[in-house]
């Protein structure tokens, strides 16, 4: 599937000086319609901002190029300042669902927020935190005595689910990564591999004493006692990627580094 040329187009930065200046040159080259009126977004950072950007166009359903500035740029394609309306042409879309993670805190406040990497528990003192595991209804894990533990998309797979020894997942498998992060008890418990109708809950033991918070991408709660995940398919966005550099590529090329 190919054809996502515009006239439409909206340029984002990160913010650093490399950015902004390449992000002014697109502007004066190919005009900025704003947010508000774009058919495509072009996002100049890394692979923070195209999170955050994904994150706001999201209830639009407006496709994302990514540009990199930043020091990974896994979402991201190589920057160029010519041929780019060709180069949106010939882009090929990759869609990703989000996370919906509600949140019951020990006030009995419900939060809740999306997340198209990951949802996290942490500890937030110098206890380990200790967590219960429930998946569809049945508790699967009475006790996890560890740092934290995390549930990622098969798009997060490769950030901080991998950086904690998580298993890769194929972008377009319907799967979710389970992945314990610094476990005590069970110590060889390394997580399991989810599908993606999965509706996990993590209860916190002792909460008082061991609290523990609950983040969505970028989104924090405190204090949480019960932390329902599942995968949300009435959202998605769409990221857009060169030929031959698809995030499918990369996934599958990340599997193969050593």
């Amino acid at each position: 599937m190919a054809g996502f040329g515009s006239d439409k187009l909206t340029f984002v930065s990160s913010g650093t000086p490399e950015a902004d200046k390449a992000t002014s040159a697109l502007r004066d080259r190919y005009g900025d319609v704003g947010l508000a009126h774009a058919e495509i977004v072009v996002a100049l950072g890394g692979d923070g901002l195209m999170l955050q950007t994904l994150h706001s166009v999201m209830s639009r359903s407006i496709p994302v190029y990514g540009m990199n500035f930043g020091s990974v740029g896994f979402l991201m394609n190589e920057f160029g300042n010519d041929h780019l309306r060709e180069r949106l042409e010939a882009a090929r879309p990759t869609k990703i669902y989000p996370l919906s993670m509600s949140v019951r805190d020990m006030d009995g406040k419900v939060h809740s927020a999306l997340a198209l990497n990951e949802v996290s528990l942490f500890r937030s003192s110098f206890q380990a935190a200790k967590i219960e595991i429930d998946v569809d209804g049945h508790v699967r894990l009475d006790e996890l005595i560890c740092d934290g533990v995390l549930l990622s998309t098969p798009a997060g797979s490769t950030a901080y689910n991998l950086s904690a020894h998580g298993p890769i997942l194929p972008i377009s498998a319907p799967l979710l990564a389970l992945t314990p992060i610094s476990p005590f008890r069970p110590r060889r418990w390394r997580g399991a591999i989810l599908p993606n109708t999965a509706v996990v809950t993590f209860r916190t033991r002792e909460a008082q004493k061991r609290p523990v918070s609950a983040v969505a991408d970028n989104v924090e709660f405190k204090s949480v006692v019960e932390v329902t995940v599942r995968e949300d398919r009435s959202n998605e966005v769409t990221l857009l990627f060169d030929p031959g550099h698809s995030l499918e590529e990369r996934v599958l090329t990340e599997q193969f580094r050593y």
